[in-house]
């Protein structure tokens, strides 16, 4: 079971953009890496391709973090490690600042 998954609210605890929010916008478990919406962004050069309708020019693109850069945000806005718990026979996530479980 994954501790941090697509669509989750995470902050960035190392790094560059050290202190800043985002969400999850895809997980690469074998890699250990995470693309956060708007942070680790780097300017990329693209060459203009007409068949599919593309201009050329700098575009700003997100990068994958390590899975260890980040941590789940809780209801404040602090980061928090999460554990994995079983309820009803079923593994649940939960925020060990808080103890709040998180939605499957």
């Amino acid at each position: 079971m994954n501790k941090i998954r697509k669509g989750d609210d995470v902050v960035v605890i190392a790094g560059r953009d050290k202190g800043k929010r985002g969400t999850v916008l895809a997980v690469d478990s074998e890699n250990n890496k995470v693309v956060v919406e708007g942070l680790n962004l780097v300017k990329k050069h693209v060459k203009p391709n007409p068949m599919k309708g593309t201009t050329g020019g700098v575009e700003s693109k997100a990068m994958p973090l390590h899975i260890s850069n980040v941590a789940l945000a809780d209801a404040n806005g602090k980061p928090s490690r999460v554990g994995i718990k079983v309820e009803d026979g079923k593994k649940v996530r939960f925020l060990k600042t808080t103890g709040a479980t998180l939605a499957a």
